[in-house]
């Protein structure tokens, strides 16, 4: 291995994926170091469904390596990179799907939107980025869908004997979209995770998208997770409320849809978000739900 973990680099693995993935893990940076021709230069501290580590390449420059066990996520976030071919995202370099290994280009300086501290500057570069950039798959079968999605976390949280509120909540939601998806039913491949931290400035200035989740259904249902990661836990709900609702008039305009559209899909995506806290065993963050209530009742 031309690599070495720290201890506790190493640590962090194993209470985050477990030893069998960790011994797996030292086994393929081995095995995909000699054939993609990698130095691995470290190990990105965040973990999710996968490790990460920035490496060079003798074949393709600077990348990233991500390496996971094989799951769904993997194989829609490949598809969804490889559809897209570079088009605002970054581009996919070559991929062992079977294993749950993933190469991808290195954004440099690849500085996250959400650190920029202006508002509408974060807002101007979503922007910038959604419009027009939404196609078609050319194998949408292999993608969930957003309704599916809906659907599959208010089916879970009707079988659950506690929670009962963030439920009948959940129900709302579900009968939203259903709604919102009939007047908007463009069947497109969405990112599924479109906010700041996927957002990455590019060594042109510009910024790229990384990190699909691939998700089929109409673009306005990849607007409000954007809105729902300007939620600051820093401060306090009125403060975010004001910031919400500031960002839904600005996206209205800049994206030509209607704010209760937008207002109605933050309240979906809000309400799923903490139903999969649940379901994750973490508690949902019910006041953030209850102003997203009282925004789309105004």
């Amino acid at each position: 291995m031309n690599f070495t973990l720290s201890k506790n680099e190493s640590e962090k693995i194993k209470n985050h994926f477990g030893q069998a993935f960790y011994e797996k893990l030292l086994k393929n940076i081995d095995i995909y170091s000699e054939m993609w021709q990698l130095e691995i230069v470290k190990l990105v501290d965040y973990f999710s469904v996968n490790c990460i580590l920035v490496c060079r390449s003798a074949l393709y420059g600077d990348a990233v390596l991500k390496i996971g066990n094989p799951c769904k996520e993997t194989i829609t976030e490949y598809n969804t990179l490889l559809e897209y071919n570079g088009n605002r995202f970054c581009k996919v370099l070559n991929a062992d799907i079977d294993n749950g290994v993933i190469l991808e280009e290195l954004i440099q300086p690849g500085i996250q939107l959400r650190t920029e501290k202006s508002l509408e500057k974060r807002l101007a570069v979503f922007s910038d980025l959604y419009r027009d950039l939404h196609i078609k798959s050319v194998n949408p079968d292999i993608y969930p869908t957003y309704v599916g999605w809906v659907t599959r976390i208010t089916d879970y949280m009707e079988k659950r004997d506690d929670f009962k509120e963030l439920c009948s909540y959940m129900k709302k939601a579900r009968e939203i979209c259903l709604n919102v998806s009939s007047k908007f039913n463009q069947k497109m491949l969405l990112h599924g995770d479109f906010h700041q931290d996927n957002i990455l400035l590019n060594s042109t200035g510009g910024y790229t998208i990384i990190d699909p989740k691939g998700v089929i259904g109409d673009p306005v249902f990849d607007v409000p997770r954007f809105l729902l990661n300007e939620n600051n836990e820093d401060e306090t709900p009125e403060q975010n409320e004001v910031r919400i609702k500031k960002a839904i008039d600005y996206l209205s305009c800049s994206l030509n849809i209607p704010s209760a559209i937008i207002k109605q899909c933050y309240f979906i995506e809000t309400v799923m978000a903490y139903c999969w806290c649940v379901e994750s065993n973490e508690e949902p963050d019910m006041i953030c739900i209850k102003t997203a209530e009282r925004i789309i009742n105004e």
